[in-house]
């Protein structure tokens, strides 16, 4: 699964959507029609940006089936964390999951 981190987005939704179809879609889609998966690492954002992020994900997942087409959201160790399941979770598609600032890893690994 190859991760292609989105950055430098503008805050309002709208201006993000467009930035993202404009600039970072055609590369995700080469990656799709070379036949690899891909995992889309967004910046956290509010709910105001859940909804094209979702719907573009889910587009791409639809239009280069069977490739697998992921979206996530967060920082760091969320992302890595996210990639790290995704790559073995080969029924997950078009989806797009959101990390809290809090970081992530295995529950078995965290403190009592």
């Amino acid at each position: 699964m190859k991760r292609v981190t989105v950055d430098d987005l503008p805050p309002e939704p709208l201006a993000a959507a467009g930035v993202f179809h404009q600039h970072w879609l055609p590369h995700v889609e080469t990656i799709l029609a070379g036949g690899e998966d891909v995992l889309v690492a967004f910046a956290p954002a509010d709910h105001t940006h859940r909804q094209w992020r979702l719907a573009a994900i889910a587009g791409l997942a639809r239009e280069y089936a069977p490739r697998r087409a992921v979206a996530v959201s967060g920082k760091g160790a969320v992302i890595d964390a996210f990639e790290r399941y995704l790559s073995d979770a080969e029924a997950i598609t078009g989806q797009y999951l959101e990390g809290d600032d809090e970081g992530a890893g295995d529950p078995v690994d965290q403190p009592s």
